[in-house]
């Protein structure tokens, strides 16, 4: 309808001044004439101008003043022509709002004396509130300090307004619009003489494929394991989301009333709710450097409870694969290894924007003889400098199975400072030893997480939108592939 009323007006007549007007004159729906206009516009039928403006329109509660009056004034029609009303009365016979605003208004204008007693100060009054909200209805201008007035009462609004101006016969203008057929069906080849069809654009991209895409969180976790392979490390397995306390935790000379074995730090299972078997004689080792110490340590001095080490658990950090892995080697003629691990860990957090209860954690570990804190040193220079961070500083830190640690600091260029990335130590012999390794073989070791530095790299700055239900599966369509470390 509107599109056959813009060509029929153009066929007589040189322009369409303004689309809102036009579309006001015949009635219709003026979003229907810009898209027809837009249309149009394309197909070269007409030619247009773009058209912006501001209007002032009404909010609810203008339109509400504007049928029925403005509180103001029928709070001064309800107090008496003479005398005085009492304030409790006049109260009784208005609606809430109307006695609140209207009572203050009044009270400007000095319309009305209040007190206890209400009483009027002028006869008679006019609604120019009323007024001037009905002028601008009918599109009519206000002086600017009427305007002013309704805009701080927010009884008016600034609308934006697009239309199109200067709207005349274009190249291919003809009275009605040609239909092109876009099949090639039966009918369309019988009457191709009669027809005409719609160019092809050979350039235009084909329907995206369904397909399966790669989680940011892979593409990175490739990059950090294509890394410790070329160092010559190999993976750990890490298959098995529940552990037991005694790998996640004893096994790690970690005491048993060490905060991190409350549930309000990890999630401990129902069922099962212990371990079925632990290797006995290892476990009678750790219970004795616990209680009282050995290889040079005094241990904590505490009864060990066997039935804390059966409990079940998420595992809390990937170090509890670590153990294992290191008491499987202790079990043969020692050979050094080198070993990684990228899976993920569970810990009872308050989620945020920068926590989850479930995060993924990448492990790295050298086993050997006479391994010094110079070589931790120099093998974290080797394998930050991979990923594009070689500015290093190291943080004197504490934790129960690594003496010394050290915390790991990068410089942030585009943050221009120095930022933590990471947490590393030296395993202490109380944790080594017990296992069966030698005197003089040393581990060294170090951690961080996969979701930092994935979400610094694709500049996600919300772990919810990265990992979890909330992930935009557009947002993982999208993403290009990773590139990290030296080019």
């Amino acid at each position: 309808m509107a599109e056959a009323a813009i060509l029929g007006f153009l066929q007589n007549n040189e322009s369409i001044p303004d689309s809102g007007n036009f579309a006001a004159e015949l009635n219709l729906d003026h979003e229907e004439v810009k898209n027809v206009i837009k249309s149009l516009q394309g197909f070269r039928y007409i030619e247009a101008k773009e058209l912006k403006r501001e209007t002032l329109v009404l909010t609810d509660e203008g339109k509400k003043y504007a049928a029925e009056g403005s509180p103001e004034f029928h709070f001064f029609s309800a107090v008496p022509e003479e005398g005085s009303i009492s304030k409790d009365d006049l109260e009784k016979k208005l609606d809430a709002s109307v006695f609140k605003i209207g009572s203050t208004q009044a009270a400007k204008k000095k319309w009305v004396a209040m007190g206890k007693q209400v009483s009027r100060k002028v006869q008679h009054v006019e609604d120019k509130v009323k007024e001037s909200l009905l002028l601008i209805q009918q599109g009519l201008e206000l002086d600017q300090e009427s305007l002013n007035s309704l805009k701080t009462r927010k009884l008016i609004v600034t609308q934006g307004w697009t239309g199109y101006s200067d709207v005349k016969k274009g190249p291919s203008y003809a009275p009605k619009r040609k239909i092109f057929a876009t099949d090639l069906t039966r009918e369309n080849l019988q009457n191709w003489k009669e027809m005409g069809f719609k160019e092809y654009n050979f350039n235009a991209k084909g329907q995206p494929l369904d397909a399966g895409h790669l989680h940011p969180l892979l593409k990175v976790r490739k990059q950090f394991k294509d890394i410790f392979c070329q160092m010559g490390f190999e993976e750990m397995p890490t298959n098995n989301f529940v552990e037991s306390s005694f790998w996640n935790f004893d096994a790690l000379f970690q005491p048993q009333q060490h905060p991190a074995r409350d549930s309000h730090d990890t999630f401990f299972l129902k069922a099962p709710s212990t371990t079925r078997e632990l290797p006995e004689d290892y476990v009678e080792r750790v219970k004795q450097v616990h209680e009282s110490g050995g290889y040079g340590s005094r241990g904590y001095n505490y009864d060990w409870k066997r039935e804390e080490a059966n409990k079940n658990l998420l595992r809390t950090h990937t170090t509890a694969v670590s153990s294992r892995m290191l008491y499987a080697l202790a079990k043969g003629p020692f050979t050094p290894k080198r070993y990684f691990s990228i899976d993920r860990v569970f810990r009872n957090e308050a989620v945020d924007r920068t926590h989850l209860a479930e995060f993924h954690q990448i492990e790295g570990l050298i086993c050997d003889r006479g391994l010094t804190l110079g070589d931790l040193i120099g093998v974290l220079q080797a394998f930050f400098s991979r990923l594009g961070m070689p500015k290093l500083r190291f943080k004197p830190a504490y934790n129960p199975y690594t003496e010394p640690s050290m915390e790991i600091f990068s410089y942030h260029e585009g943050l221009e400072k120095w930022v933590e990335i990471g947490n590393s130590g030296m395993f202490r012999p109380e944790m080594l030893q017990p296992m069966g390794l030698p005197e003089d073989v040393r581990v060294i070791a170090w951690g961080l997480s996969l979701e930092r530095p994935t979400m610094i790299l694709y500049g996600i700055d919300n772990i919810r939108d990265l990992f979890g239900h909330k992930v935009d599966l557009d947002l993982i369509k999208r993403n290009p592939i990773c590139r990290v470390g030296i080019e």
